[in-house]
């Protein structure tokens, strides 16, 4: 009989909206303005412990769209997941943390901007697909094994 309590867990506890918000400071005159805005999209990860072997990992977005100096509207947004990880090397907790789990979350995160910007009244934005591994490695040599306990990138 083969003890299975040692085996690896990876498993996704629930995946949840944790902040949503859009202002529109300057309406309702910016929205008679005819120039093309300017967009800046900021994303971070961030990953912390809950219980042992349990982990809380949120993908922050920032939206921010601008005519001239101006600021159109403002979107930020955090879609956060529980998830399990028990029984894995320290060594790759921080990748799963890191890379695996945000995977799992962005989509979710991508459609409630879009949803969210849409119902104020703006063309959709769609984030582009995010290279998580590669997000994960540029922490690394700056941040050392800080940021494979925790990864956050701004």
């Amino acid at each position: 009989m083969t003890d299975t309590s040692a085996a690896p867990v990876f498993q996704i506890q629930r995946v949840y909206l944790k902040e949503a918000s859009l202002e529109q400071p300057n309406s309702p005159d910016i929205l008679l303005q005819q120039e093309q805005p300017a967009l800046d999209i900021q994303l971070g990860v961030a990953a912390e412990p809950l219980a042992e072997g349990v982990y809380e990992v949120t993908v922050t977005c920032t939206v921010t769209t601008k005519i001239k100096d101006k600021t159109l509207y403002l979107v930020e947004a955090k879609q956060a997941g529980i998830f399990e990880v028990r029984n894995l090397p320290q060594e790759q907790i921080g990748p799963i943390l890191g890379i695996a789990c945000p995977q799992i979350i962005y989509p979710y995160l991508r459609g409630n901007v879009a949803d969210l910007i849409q119902r104020g009244g703006f063309p959709p934005v769609h984030l582009a697909e995010i290279n998580f591994q590669g997000m994960y490695d540029q922490q690394l040599p700056r941040e050392g094994e800080a940021a494979a306990a925790a990864p956050t990138v701004q």
